[in-house]
């Protein structure tokens, strides 16, 4: 007995000394509809503890978060966290590929490790088109204390949430689409939940981190600052060389990480952001507010480029890593040298828009995903049959009249793959893969054939989680499939994801270990044919 108490002791102690390397940050949420006043007008949104946007998650590398969320919506709801690899644990994603819904009245406690990750991501709301009325919020991750980072502290750390905006209730939205119509244009772009009046208090001389996330729905948004030059420092978690910009693109779903300096005259100046690549510019403007100013906001608002496609294809290919900065990254097969891995596999995606039973859909590679009964995932744990087929959408473009399906790709743990996406169409596309980060290798006009790989970057291409697809055009990436589990491959584009531009890459080890995934969570909600099991 005395030994074996010892030896449970010892036991204890060592779990505490593994926990007290990464420790524990606790939050409660309650998700609530309220008024808010965006555009100056109420409007019914989503709010996370009273707040819109939602409270800021702050972190350090390899922190574990626990996350309580309380549903006080009529309806089920459920949080995805844009950037979060959720490493081994796709249950944890959020979608409902991976997850039940909460449901209403009920709650859900997220535990999600932010493994071997820092920068700049979101969290937002996944079902039910309830991105269109806010739940969404900020996720910093700072490097550990000991961790160089490749600049000095900046006096302050700011997050400029921006994103198109819709006054019409989300509710309506949805219901257009479900009738099978296309939305309109939105109203409006908002800067940290409003259009216009937010405003940003700078010291004459100090530098400021600027961490800007396009949290919208469907447009690509320029950002600028007047008369500033900002310094881009970290892409979704990747340090980058440190390139200077007048102004920056953010394409739907991604983040980025800028340096600026208080150097001008001490006055206030305007941080606009406005849409790219429509008709109509949409422009929205906050105030950069030197602590000693002595002139308030005046004369025009600084334009910025609008439909300039090549513009934005160079500052692309110019973001690329700083290989020389300290800090968490992907190191498939022992190696960082991405470009030297032997490919095992091509996958082609191609989007494409039409009519399915006289309603509108988007599909990839013909296949236009519709939700199961079951989320994939529980599905797959359970071996639940009918809920999915894997191989239900193919590698490469079929040219098949669109259809619907629960499209689920099959991938082999540990391959490394090439991705490409074909965009025949006449818009910019953005793409997200949960649970990665991936090589962004090449993109250029025209279409992709295998002599393409000769422009490819395989030195110091960023690694990032959303990449945009230029009009007729294409963007290749490389992807290191080291994170068992389902996960989700979808448009950011919020209306194509809802109605089909989107499926999941079953990423499968036969082992079936807990080396390679953690088991189910104790807490799992259990729903469809998985619910009693």
């Amino acid at each position: 007995m005395k030994l074996l108490s010892f030896c449970s002791i010892f036991l204890l102690f060592n779990i505490v000394l593994v926990f007290a390397e990464d420790p524990y940050r606790f939050f409660d949420w309650n998700i609530t509809y309220g008024d808010i006043y965006p555009l100056g007008v109420k409007q019914q949104g989503i709010l996370i503890n009273g707040q819109f946007p939602g409270p800021e998650i702050y972190s350090v590398t390899n922190d574990n978060l626990i996350i309580n969320v309380h549903n006080s919506l009529p309806e089920p709801f459920l949080i995805s966290w844009n950037g979060i690899q959720q490493r081994r644990n796709s249950y944890e994603d959020g979608v409902y590929g991976t997850t039940c819904p909460i449901p209403p009245g009920k709650n859900f406690t997220y535990t999600l490790q932010v493994k071997d990750q820092i920068g700049s991501f979101f969290y937002f709301p996944s079902l039910a088109f309830h991105k269109a009325a806010g739940g969404f919020g900020s996720i910093k991750i700072l490097s550990r204390p000991r961790i160089p980072v490749p600049f000095p502290d900046p006096t302050d750390d700011y997050t400029l949430l921006i994103g198109d905006w819709y006054q019409i209730d989300h509710t309506r939205l949805r219901k257009v689409l479900d009738f099978g119509h296309r939305l309109p244009f939105p109203q409006a772009v908002l800067i940290n939940g409003r259009a216009n009046g937010t405003t940003f208090t700078v010291e004459q001389g100090k530098t400021y981190r600027l961490r800007i996330s396009n949290v919208g729905l469907q447009n690509t948004l320029n950002f600028r600052i007047q008369n500033h030059i900002m310094k881009l420092v970290e892409v979704e978690g990747t340090h980058t060389i440190q390139t200077s910009y007048s102004s920056i693109d953010v394409h739907v779903g991604q983040s980025y990480s800028v340096l600026i300096t208080a150097d001008q005259a001490p006055k206030d100046y305007y941080i606009v952001v406005s849409t790219r690549f429509t008709n109509t510019i949409l422009t929205s403007t906050a105030n950069l507010h030197y602590s000693n100013s002595q002139q308030p906001l005046l004369g025009p608002i600084p334009a910025g480029p609008t439909t300039q496609i090549d513009w934005s294809l160079e500052q692309a290919r110019s973001i690329r890593t700083n290989l020389t900065a300290s800090g968490p990254r992907p190191n498939p097969q022992g190696s960082y040298h991405y470009g030297t891995i032997n490919i095992s596999r091509t996958i082609k995606l191609e989007s494409s828009a039409a009519l399915v039973n006289g309603k509108q859909r988007y599909a990839v590679n013909s296949v236009s995903f519709i939700p199961a009964d079951t989320p994939l995932k529980l599905a797959d744990y359970f071996k639940i049959g009918g809920v999915f087929q894997v191989g239900s959408i193919p590698d490469t473009p079929s040219h098949k009249p669109m259809y619907l399906d629960t499209s689920v790709m099959g991938a082999d743990f540990r391959a490394f793959v090439e991705i490409v996406f074909q965009n025949h169409e006449n818009i910019i596309q953005s793409w997200h893969i949960d649970g990665y980060s991936f090589w962004v290798v090449g993109m250029d006009g025209g279409v992709w054939t295998p002599n393409s790989r000769g422009q490819y970057n395989l030195n110091d291409a960023v690694s990032r989680s959303t990449t945009q697809v230029y009009p007729k055009s294409w963007t290749a990436i490389y992807m290191a499939l080291d994170n068992v589990g389902m996960w989700n491959v979808r448009s950011e584009f919020w209306t194509r994801q809802y109605l089909g531009q989107q499926f999941y890459l079953r990423v499968y080890s036969p082992v079936e270990s807990v080396r390679d995934e953690y088991p189910i969570p104790k807490n799992a909600l259990l729903c469809g044919k998985a619910f009693g099991r």
